[in-house]
């Protein structure tokens, strides 16, 4: 099954990675009708989120984010093109131009 993993380290600390993640969330839940639930810690949050074709996390830390997803068969053709994407929804929400590149951790 095609997977995406990549990390996106920041300095936001865990208040601002929250936010940021759940505009993330909010975003993604309208624009590609994703359904989101945000799971809390004392020192990192889970955000899942998950629609047809497409299930994952987005561990949120103090000083990073890792994304990792599975996709379906139908969305596996375009891995690359939902890598790149989420890549640069999050570069665009931390104002990098990809510290670390997709698919490394």
């Amino acid at each position: 099954m095609p997977a995406i993993h990549f990390h996106r380290p920041h300095d936001l600390g865990l208040a601002r990675a929250r936010q940021a993640a759940r505009a993330w969330a909010d975003k993604a839940a309208q624009k590609f009708g994703m359904e989101c639930t945000y799971e809390a810690g004392d020192a990192q949050d889970t955000l899942h989120f998950r629609r047809a074709g497409m299930d994952g996390t987005l561990q949120v830390r103090a000083d990073g984010f890792e994304l990792a997803a599975e996709l379906g068969f139908l969305f596996g053709a375009f891995q690359e093109r939902i890598e790149a994407e989420l890549s640069a929804q999050f570069d665009a929400l931390l104002g990098t131009q990809g510290e670390a590149a997709p698919g490394q951790a």
